[in-house]
């Protein structure tokens, strides 16, 4: 009985942790698109230069 309930456990954590990264992956490429917009669509300043479009 403990080693079906030790491969249970260990499938669920399996699975938890998949679902945790394919998720960050989805979260990585918004990031990413955000970033690529911004990059591309920035303003432009006073002396015609291109400016940095976050604050950091």
């Amino acid at each position: 009985m403990v080693p079906i309930l030790l491969v249970l456990l260990l499938a669920v954590i399996l699975f938890g942790a998949g679902f945790a990264v394919k998720a960050l992956w989805w979260i990585a490429l918004a990031v990413l698109v955000v970033w690529l917009l911004g990059f591309f669509m920035r303003s432009t300043s006073a002396s015609g230069g291109r400016g940095r479009w976050y604050k950091w």
